[in-house]
């Protein structure tokens, strides 16, 4: 059985950063894409940075600058750094592999207030 847990997330200031992660447990035979998602109340989840097979790194065009995804392939974990946080980046952030199945972790919650 798979499982995605995520970390990292909390409270900070403004112009303040964080670092996601999201360790993947179980076997996972083939992973084709790895996402970081957020949602909002009342919002649809947004993809904010993804990675894909080929290595390519794509980001939300309200992100791009300021976060910057990576992953370790030995450890199937992926980041997700996030630098001069703004107060509209608060939201649940969850992780997300695409393979040879579809996985979510449970979320961790990101507020950014002063």
């Amino acid at each position: 059985q798979v499982q995605l847990v995520e970390s990292g997330g909390g409270l900070v200031q403004p112009g303040g950063s964080l670092r996601l992660s999201c360790i993947a447990s179980g076997s996972i035979f083939k992973i084709d894409f790895m996402g970081w998602y957020r949602q909002t109340p009342g919002k649809e989840r947004e993809l904010v940075a993804a990675i894909r097979s080929r290595g390519s790194t794509n980001y939300a065009e309200s992100v791009k600058g300021r976060f910057t995804m990576s992953r370790d392939n030995a450890k199937n974990i992926v980041y997700l750094q996030m630098n001069s946080l703004k107060p509209e980046d608060t939201a649940v952030y969850y992780c997300r592999f695409v393979g040879s199945g579809d996985y979510w972790g449970q979320g961790t919650q990101v507020t950014v207030s002063s």
